[in-house]
């Protein structure tokens, strides 16, 4: 990370100071936490909360991957690269806009790095030492026996301790890719310049929401997926209109292709060989980034000397209460979790509290994760797609809306995208939901709430909803499944009552 401005100093004198002086250990711990991203902090904040003794250990920078490589600073990017598609389809609702539409690809980073800066105290060390009460010890963790860690030179004793070192980019073997220069989610929002041309290596929703917001600033981006499409986790159309909203704002899409190798030809330049049915091509590029996955953080932890399972993979091996292999250690976040999101992390931490301090027996299993890739539109979901449900014995009634027909959405002129819900068949239990659209993210959580909550669709269709929104699509939904109560029998039974009643 560049330190060469004022918020980029402001944001490291928060979360890593060069004159922090690590605490002396005084007595054993009843938690100690390595890695202070979201799980960690989460760990640290909520078992310090009530009452515990904790230690908090980090050798990077307080805040993790989502307050500096993540979720802050892209979505800062995502929000001046949303503004500039505002602008340029104003003409659409009848505003035009005299001129070109130009962007200040400096003064957008600068606003990313002020938006990362202001939001940092609340990840400070000194937030957690002098307001929270934690001891916060800067540097290199590493397990020395039953209830050691070793950091900085001393040895902490603890009775507990939480492995929440999260993930690291993956960066594949590909022939010339190492010492190519390539970027990463760790390395991009250092950029001072904007590149000319990005290739973007994976169709992750990192790779889709970078892909788009740098295409917005005015970059030619080709994307290269291995896949025969992006974002696989997701439903094919939902990926479809995604990809039909990238292919109109002239990103370059490869899906089915492989990156073979990197060039880097005599004058500098650098090219990206790829293949895609037998056949190759080159992308000649300015910068590329890598955004094919992540593996989890586990090397140099002396997890071995205390028993602690885990492979390169997978990280490390937790059951369904996060407890490793250790019964006196704990992990939570992406180092041990297939689902790597900073609310997954946040909640798992608050299952590993209660589990570790308080004979707790919380389950992750238990918990409802909704999930959001943030471009434009936004593609979010919870709970089961349609296929999972069936690969498991499960049949389901699905319910679409399309945004085309939902009152606010075509006012807006946003009319691509959809809510869908699936239930049990027959029954109105929720098993999962996707929404396509603009604020899915947003509108998800209502799907979550009810989830969580045990509430059946036809509950939510009894819920009223402020006319016009987006969210009303939901709404809707439950009153196709209260119409398909209405049998011919049962009607035939009203129309038969009403008669009577005439």
């Amino acid at each position: 990370m560049l330190h060469e401005n004022e918020f980029d100093r402001e944001l490291i004198g928060n979360v890593h100071p060069s004159d922090w002086k690590n605490p002396i250990p005084d007595g054993r711990y009843n938690l100690v936490v390595i890695g202070a991203g979201t799980a960690g902090l989460v760990a640290a904040a909520g078992a310090a909360g009530v009452g515990a003794k904790v230690a908090l250990i980090e050798r990077g920078h307080l805040g993790g991957d989502c307050l500096n490589v993540g979720c802050v600073p892209s979505k800062a990017l995502l929000s001046s690269a949303r503004a500039v598609a505002e602008v340029r389809d104003a003409a659409r609702l009848g505003v035009r806009v005299d001129g070109a539409v130009s962007v200040d690809f400096e003064a957008v980073m600068q606003r990313m790095r002020r938006v990362r800066a202001r939001i940092s105290p609340i990840d400070s060390v000194h937030r957690f030492r002098d307001e929270l009460g934690v001891d916060v010890y800067l540097g290199d963790a590493r397990f020395t026996g039953d209830g050691r860690i070793e950091v900085a030179g001393q040895t902490l004793q603890f009775s507990r301790a939480v492995i929440a070192t999260g993930a690291s980019p993956f960066v594949p073997p590909i022939p010339g890719l190492e010492h190519s220069g390539h970027l990463t989610n760790e390395s991009i929002f250092d950029l001072r310049e904007r590149p000319e041309r990005l290739v973007v290596l994976g169709g992750g929703p990192i790779g889709c929401e970078l892909t788009q917001a740098f295409r917005r600033f005015g970059c030619q981006v080709s994307m290269v997926e291995m896949a025969d499409q992006f974002l696989v986790r997701e439903d094919p159309d939902a990926a479809q209109i995604l990809f039909d909203a990238f292919s109109r704002e002239g990103v370059e899409v490869h899906l089915s292709t492989k990156l073979i190798r990197v060039e880097v030809c005599d004058d500098g330049t650098r090219r990206a060989i790829i293949e895609q049915k037998g056949k190759e091509d080159a992308l000649p590029f300015d910068e590329m980034l890598v955004a094919v996955g992540r593996k989890p953080n586990v090397a140099g932890l002396g997890l071995e000397s205390v028993g602690v399972q885990f492979d390169p993979q997978r990280g490390v091996h937790v059951d369904d209460r996060l407890r490793t292999t250790h019964p006196n250690i704990y992990a939570a976040g992406d180092v041990c979790m297939a689902q790597k999101f900073t609310h997954a992390a946040d909640f798992a931490a608050r299952a590993v509290v209660r589990n570790a301090l308080f004979f707790g027996r919380q389950k992750l299993s238990e918990l409802t994760i909704p999930w959001c890739t943030y471009t434009d539109p936004e593609i979010a979901h919870v709970g089961l797609y349609e296929r999972d449900a069936r690969a498991q014995g499960i049949e389901v009634d699905t319910f679409v809306r399309e945004f085309s027909e939902v009152d606010r959405a075509i006012a807006e002129d946003r009319e691509e995208g959809f809510a869908k819900i699936h239930v049990a068949k027959g029954k109105d239990r929720i098993l999962g939901a996707t929404i396509v659209g603009r604020d899915a993210g947003d509108m998800i959580s209502e799907v979550s709430v009810a989830m969580a909550a045990k509430l059946g669709l036809g509950a939510i269709a009894n819920v009223i909803h402020p006319y016009p929104t987006r969210s009303d699509a939901i709404r809707q939904l439950g009153d196709a499944y209260s119409r398909t109560r209405l049998t011919p029998g049962v009607k035939s039974a009203f129309e038969r009552f009403l008669a009577w009643r005439r």
